[in-house]
């Protein structure tokens, strides 16, 4: 089909500029490529994969891509490519997924990561470099992206827009990671974000840190108001609310014997001030808020390696859905940002009207 023609062209092309590591538009023998996984099968919760332009589409033959059969499963699939480091290149990881339905709960993600030494094993233990793609939980949205250092999964400080809005529409999602340690996600063709590994990670630890050894002086003030001292309730305040009633009194026809002893009633006091309260002025001995000094962290270590990894070997998605039907298309991973979006993509992002999206040009 004319997406596959289109990514074997554009790794004849990209041979001179650059390279195309991995690129799949699930036509023809992709079941070859791609292993299942069965990290979930024992439970009963694994769930299945299938070929298909879902319901909306342009053309059923070129836009069929892989999609998540079941609704509340567990979804597992992997392919492997040879392995190669990103050090000293740009990295470029790309792929188009459209949810059918409202996923509820759940993820559109990709983990890309080391080669793996048995796919059918790949699920949430499997050690992955990048994770990046849509996640949702109710009204927790974002677009994760997730890199690996020293052996810890790393979030972004701050959520990247989720972009996953409008079933039936394909999303194009495109990560583009930088040896200064810098990366750049596009969604639809629009930046969503470019920033620094060092500053919206906390992949290093802090440059510092509080001194352990500073302590609050014991004379220190931190409340900003006091009493007034020369504030003194009035005389007469009177802060009864309820008084018996003085006008009150014990019926004729009251017998103590047979009504017990009379007590008057209560009523609201009509001298009655309220609860009195000291007035509050400002402390002039405050010192403002107390905060131990910062020292060098001595466990801080700069690297300015942190975007490269040694081994990059698979591509797979593991996904819990709670409502499937979720497919995914046209994946790419390059180093070269010049040939990253094949003709077919650059076209659907030019031509996206999103007053008609439930034709899918993708």
């Amino acid at each position: 089909d004319s997406m596959r023609r289109t990514a074997l062209c554009l790794g004849s092309v990209a041979l001179a500029s650059g390279k195309v590591y991995f690129s799949e538009t699930f036509g023809d023998g992709w079941e070859s490529r791609w292993t299942p996984s069965e990290w979930k099968k024992s439970d009963g919760t694994q769930g299945t994969w299938q070929l298909s332009a879902g319901k909306w589409f342009a053309n059923e033959a070129e836009d069929k891509g892989v999609q998540t059969a079941e609704d509340s499963r567990f979804f597992g699939l992997s392919a492997g490519f040879d392995s190669f480091s990103n050090a000293g290149k740009e990295l470029i990881i790309q792929y188009q997924a459209k949810y059918e339905k409202d996923i509820e709960c759940g993820g559109g993600y990709v983990k890309v990561g080391p080669k793996l030494s048995d796919p059918k094993a790949f699920g949430d233990p499997t050690p992955y470099n990048i994770m990046f793609g849509p996640d949702k939980c109710g009204y927790t949205k974002r677009t994760h992206l997730i890199f690996n250092y020293k052996g810890k999964n790393v979030l972004k400080k701050s959520d990247l827009a989720y972009k996953q809005e409008g079933e039936g529409t394909s999303h194009v999602y495109r990560l583009i990671l930088k040896p200064d340690n810098t990366a750049k996600v596009e969604i639809d063709g629009e930046k969503i974000y470019e920033g620094s590994l060092k500053e919206d990670w906390e992949l290093l630890a802090p440059k510092e840190i509080k001194d352990p050894e500073d302590k609050k002086p014991s004379d220190w003030v931190d409340d900003s108001m006091m009493d007034d001292p020369e504030d003194k309730k009035p005389d007469g305040w009177v802060e009864e609310k309820r008084i018996v009633d003085s006008k009150a009194t014990k019926p004729d026809d009251w017998d103590d014997e047979e009504d017990g002893e009379w007590e008057a009633p209560m009523i609201d006091n009509p001298d009655y001030k309220g609860e009195w309260t000291v007035k509050r002025i400002s402390n002039p001995a405050y010192k403002g808020f107390w905060e131990a000094k910062k020292i060098a962290n001595p466990e801080y270590v700069d690297d300015d390696n942190l975007y490269k990894y040694e081994d990059f070997g698979f591509i797979g998605f593991d996904l819990w859905q709670v409502k499937g039907n979720t497919i995914f298309d046209n994946i790419i991973i390059t180093d070269d940002a010049t040939r990253h979006v094949s003709s077919d993509q650059q076209q659907f992002l030019e031509n996206r009207d999103p007053t008609k999206m439930l034709t899918d040009p993708a």
